[in-house]
């Protein structure tokens, strides 16, 4: 009996290996099916953000630690002294209207564009909150859209909201893209945003008001790789068309912290 089913085994392993196997031409041919329905709006693009001494993912993932940079749709840690290497894809500024922590929703009560003028209509409080008549606070955001490139070559479109203390970081950067400058056949031109890497790693700071992380920003080498180029362009034209949406979340740290991040 045990013969018959060693037997029977064997045949089976030969059926099997005669099967051919499935190559990469194949795929290629059915390239983006089951994928058709699948628009911007059931995309989720991950937040780049740095963690703090209250941020709950310090008890929730292993090795987390303050200062390290945490991709809110992956789960993976950067080490912030190491930093990340992105391209910069495209910016935005945003005002957003929160309520208190434990008197709303916990989701905005309204999202403003540039153009808008609320801020004309704030007070800051001694928290460095701008409130309105309402008793709501308003956020200025400065949205980074980036193309997060990885120590193994992959690039994935991420977005790094900076405000409050990181407001200075955000218009530093965006002052340096605007003032770098390359040598073309017509003289000097201004590049695309996506012309150079950055690395963007996490310094400790702090004033009267307490301590927490925030970003440090350098640029690197000239971009080189097609490929990177073409979805770093592909990004940009996506979030100009406004097919990319902020989620925004209301932070987690408590009031008594007082840290303005």
């Amino acid at each position: 009996m045990a013969n018959a089913n060693a037997n029977t085994n064997s045949v089976a392993k030969k059926e099997e290996s005669k099967l051919p196997a499935l190559n990469l031409e194949t795929m290629e041919l059915d390239a983006s099916s089951g994928l058709e329905n699948i628009s911007q709006d059931d995309l989720a693009t991950p937040r780049l953000k740095v963690l703090m001494q209250l941020s709950p993912e310090l008890e929730e993932l292993e090795g987390a630690k303050a200062g390290m940079i945490f991709n809110t749709v992956t789960s993976e840690l950067y080490d912030g002294s190491k930093g990340i290497r992105v391209l910069p894809c495209a910016y935005q500024r945003q005002y957003v209207e929160w309520a208190d922590r434990g008197q709303g929703s916990g989701a905005p009560i309204n999202v403003f564009d540039a153009s808008s003028d609320v801020l004309t209509k704030t007070t800051r409080d001694d928290n460095n909150k701008d409130r309105l008549s309402n008793g709501n606070y308003v956020e200025t955001c400065g949205n980074h859209y980036v193309l997060l490139i990885t120590d193994e070559g992959d690039a994935t479109p991420a977005l790094i909201t900076m405000k409050a203390t990181q407001l200075k970081k955000s218009r530093k950067w965006n002052s340096m893209l605007l003032n770098l400058k390359l040598k073309g056949k017509n003289g000097l031109f201004t590049p695309p945003s996506y012309s150079h890497y950055y690395r963007l790693k996490t310094v400790k700071e702090g004033n009267d008001k307490g301590n927490w992380y925030g970003w440090e920003i350098s640029r690197e080498d000239q971009l080189q790789d097609t490929n990177y180029y073409s979805m770093a362009k592909t990004f940009a034209e996506s979030v100009s068309k406004g097919e990319v949406k902020v989620k925004y979340e209301q932070e987690t740290a408590t009031e008594d912290q007082k840290v303005p991040f």
